[in-house]
């Protein structure tokens, strides 16, 4: 593996020590392994505020500032309004090609705590597979389709991709069946790797070809895409932010509204004729498997692990909400390399790019709170 792939973070992650008293152990132990429900259902719409806030603590030259706003109009998510506040010079774009809107801020060097901050509105939804007797799902256009088969910067479509997915596929006649093996095949080889930093960086033949396919949420569900794509498989990562709790108890689909550094997460899709695109999460079962219990669950017949493994497949719960779908982007001004995903605060000045992974030090928050129906 080589180093520029991933950082580790320092130490291995501690899990919460228990009480030695037998009667504990064993009621902590029953309730890990206990029976889970796990059944998000479309339905009722949630309507978030999510705010972003971003404080330089001392210029140095010139300091630019990206910020991720919601993307995503679909079925299962409506972007709505964002307003901001800032003492730099501030404004909303798009990429013009991938469909990514920012707020972009820049602050001259004399400019004293520089900050920028945004809240936007976005309604979601759960998501499920459209069941036998539903009506199907409308075709999807051409070109997008095709777009979405392309090879990216991480994710080639040749080479040793292409051939584990032919292995991983054979047996399977329809793109259903196809989609079906590779999500089975990422659950079974790929692991939550906890000393990855951030989210991973989603480099899937580095992966590969050194076997070490332990991760987070961008590799893991990056090499589910990359795999669909090269069989010819629609497929595409969507980059948000986990909002609220789950529904369901799992602690590690949740997130702490009142600071959701850290609370990134990328999802999956995968285009089937009749379905549409199919909503996919091959990483929340690996973390889930790995650290929603102290004991790493390696089957996915477990009964904390099972609900998840099957919904996941098709469904997904709304309490997470969607930047974009982009990969390999340029941010505008900026002096610094392509990004491989935009889901994390941006920002560079005289010295470099800042640490996304690092909120602490490059000093930023995020918040959300649901609008309660009245």
């Amino acid at each position: 593996m080589t180093p520029a792939r991933r950082s580790l973070l320092q130490g291995a992650a501690s899990l919460g020590a228990l009480s030695l008293a037998p009667w504990s152990t064993a009621t902590a132990q029953t309730a890990q392994t206990a029976a889970r429900t796990f059944s998000p259902q479309p339905g009722d719409w949630c309507t978030f505020e999510v705010t972003t806030r971003v404080d330089i603590p001392k210029a140095n030259g010139v300091t630019r500032v990206w910020l991720p706003v919601p993307s995503v109009n679909s079925s299962w998510q409506k972007s709505e309004a964002s307003s901001f506040t800032s003492n730099g010079i501030t404004r909303m774009r798009s990429d013009g090609l991938q469909g990514v809107q920012f707020l972009y801020a820049e602050f001259a060097a004399n400019i004293e705590k520089p900050y920028v901050e945004i809240t936007s509105r976005v309604q979601t939804q759960s998501r499920a597979p459209i069941a036998k007797g539903q009506a199907a799902a409308p075709a999807e256009d051409a070109a997008t389709l095709q777009y979405f088969t392309r090879a990216t910067h991480l994710l080639p479509t040749d080479g040793i991709v292409k051939t584990t997915a032919q292995k991983a596929i054979q047996g399977a006649s329809t793109d259903l069946e196809k989609v079906r093996a590779i999500y089975d095949w990422v659950v079974a080889n790929a692991w939550r790797e906890p000393k990855v930093r951030g989210c991973g960086e989603g480099d899937i033949k580095t992966m590969l070809e050194t076997g070490n396919l332990g991760g987070k949420c961008a590799d893991i569900n990056a090499l589910f895409v990359g795999l669909c794509r090269s069989v010819g498989i629609p497929a595409r990562d969507v980059y948000g932010i986990r909002l609220v709790p789950s529904a369901f108890g799992y602690k590690e689909l949740s997130g702490n509204p009142a600071s959701l550094k850290g609370a990134q997460h990328c999802r999956a899709e995968a285009y089937v004729k009749g379905q549409g695109w199919m909503a996919m999460d091959p990483a929340d079962v690996a973390k889930v498997m790995r650290l929603e219990t102290a004991e790493w669950l390696k089957s996915t017949d477990h009964p904390v692990v099972k609900p998840v493994y099957n919904t996941l497949f098709g469904g997904w719960e709304g309490n997470w909400m969607a930047y974009n779908t982009a990969h390999d982007l340029t941010l505008p001004q900026s002096k610094g390399d392509r990004i491989g995903f935009f889901m994390y605060p941006t920002a560079e000045n005289d010295e470099g790019r800042f640490d996304s992974y690092a909120p602490d030090d490059f000093k930023y928050q995020i918040t959300a709170k649901e609008l309660k129906a009245t």
